[in-house]
């Protein structure tokens, strides 16, 4: 059934394009794209992750394709001012980053360089200072790697046979919404006991994918580059009590703040969507200082303070799409529904 849902999706963005929607009856000031990995291609019929990676070419042939639409490209703050303000003749669109990964500054960055458009970064501080988990990816290796998996899921324990990639990508699915469900102390302790049984070393693929204090420091020297935080460890918020939350939150700021001397102004929630954080999470944003708080929430950014501030939309651009056309239709905002006016919008 979620197949079909995506096949209608598809079709229905494809129409709006062709019936020229796009082009003719544009919604909201811009949109704020977001990706995660930059990378080749990669071999093999076995890619989870597949949906949050795209190549640099498709990131260059995007960039391409935006101005010749006549987008602005803008950083947070400017987004901050444009959504506040009278709507512009030219609509805009904000590339963001999310999880500082390894492969922006070997991969995306020279793209960006090259067009010299500005984007912004969501750091998690664990992961450059090299004790962040990433927990999903050593989850992808060992079901890569495995055919038989056991595990403790409670109290009890469970076991999988994955004998080809249809069935790994169904358990990486069940294991990845299971992990993502549970506190913080408990996701590390399961993924923990999972990494052990299986030989997994969490903690050197974690620092592998991840760009060190050096590599983000050489990018923040860039005006083009905005960095932003995503808390210190990345967890899920809305699985957290409220102090803790908060202090992953305001930590994470301070931390960037000392390593680059400078206000970080801008924040991502951590995995974004509308089971990750709650109403109470937008106001934290407010009371850790933040200018801006980013959702992975699909939608365009209004004008005229229709948007809330600290819980602005993104566009996560599936890479396993290459269609520019899709692409116009997303940024266009005819997609979406109309923004509904939030009276906090502004703060």
């Amino acid at each position: 059934m979620a197949s079909d849902d995506k096949w209608l999706e598809r079709l229905r963005l494809e129409l709006a394009w062709f019936s020229g929607q796009a082009a003719l009856r544009s919604r909201g000031a811009g949109a704020i794209l977001r990706f995660a990995h930059v990378r080749p291609r990669r071999r093999g019929g076995f890619q989870p992750l597949g949906a949050h990676e795209i190549t640099p070419q498709f990131l260059d042939r995007a960039i391409r394709a935006l101005k010749q639409w006549k987008y602005d490209f803008l950083g947070m703050d400017e987004v901050c001012r444009r959504a506040v303000t009278l709507p512009e003749k030219r609509r805009f669109v904000a590339l963001t980053f999310d999880g500082a990964n390894k492969d922006f500054i070997n991969f995306a960055y020279p793209v960006l360089a090259r067009h010299a458009v500005p984007c912004t970064i969501y750091v998690p501080t664990a992961f450059p200072d090299g004790v962040g988990e990433a927990w999903w990816l050593g989850l992808e290796r060992m079901i890569a790697r495995e055919s038989r998996i056991s595990l403790m899921m409670g109290e009890k324990e469970q076991r999988f046979t994955v004998t080809d990639n249809a069935e790994k990508q169904a358990l990486f699915s069940y294991l990845e919404s299971w992990l993502r469900s549970l506190p913080p102390a408990d996701l590390s302790a399961s993924i923990a006991d999972l990494c052990a049984r299986y030989r997994i070393d969490l903690a050197a693929i974690s620092r592998e994918a991840s760009m060190g204090w050096e590599d983000l420091t050489k990018l923040a020297a860039d005006p083009l580059v905005t960095i932003g935080s995503a808390t210190v460890n990345y967890p899920v918020l809305a699985n957290m009590k409220d102090a803790a939350a908060l202090r992953e939150m305001t930590m994470g700021k301070a931390v960037a703040e000392a390593a680059f001397r400078r206000e970080i102004r801008h924040f991502a929630f951590p995995f974004g969507d509308r089971s990750s954080f709650g109403r109470s999470h937008v106001v934290m944003a407010e009371e850790a200082g933040f200018a801006s708080a980013v959702s992975t929430i699909p939608g365009i950014v209004d004008a005229e303070g229709r948007t809330n501030l600290r819980a602005l939309p993104r566009i996560s651009w599936d890479g396993r799409v290459r269609s520019l056309r899709m692409m116009r239709v997303l940024v266009s905002g005819v997609a979406f529904a109309p923004v509904k006016p939030t009276g906090s919008a502004a703060n």
